[in-house]
């Protein structure tokens, strides 16, 4: 290869691994997250002039989505366990967490084992999530306990962990 074309591939990894970094320095990613901001075109300005939109290729992108992995920067499995953490802190159920993870790129067998590793007791979380909302005795007519069921189910807990705080 001539020697400027082998520099300018470097200047553009460079680029991108620098993008990534500041990408992954902001919070944690999954591969997925990571692929779709990497692959969407960015404007470099210098000086204050805008240039064109730089569009990378799907190679140069794996090669900077690889080096990450190298660099134990990216890591699906850890995402997920730190985001269930998040969530749950939140006040979120299992399902609701399940589907932002599914939405996030991480894969069935990443989600299950990091939710197995969580070891968070979803009715306990229930029941301090419906205090939080509803205040500390619960209501007990029909009618407000249905509303805090419902709000319950809308944050991804499953029935049975709802029908364990009454």
């Amino acid at each position: 290869m001539p020697e400027p074309l082998i520099s300018s591939l470097r200047t553009v990894f460079a680029r991108l691994c620098d993008r990534a970094v500041r990408i992954l320095a902001m919070r944690d990613h999954s591969e997925q997250e990571l692929r779709r901001k990497l692959t969407m075109p960015v404007r470099f300005t210098s000086s204050g002039q805008q240039q064109e939109k730089t569009e990378y290729s799907q190679e140069e992108i794996e090669k900077v989505i690889d080096w990450c992995y190298q660099q134990n920067w990216l890591d699906d499995r850890q995402f997920a366990t730190r985001f269930i953490a998040s969530r749950s802190r939140k006040g979120y159920g299992p399902q609701s967490i399940r589907q932002a993870l599914q939405q996030k790129g991480i894969d069935r067998e990443n989600r299950e084992a990091a939710m197995c590793a969580c070891e968070i007791d979803w009715s306990n979380l229930a029941l301090e999530t419906a205090e939080r909302k509803f205040g500390a005795p619960l209501p007990q007519e029909w009618q407000k306990r249905i509303k805090v069921q419902r709000f319950l189910l809308y944050r991804g807990f499953f029935m049975e962990d709802i029908q364990n705080i009454y």
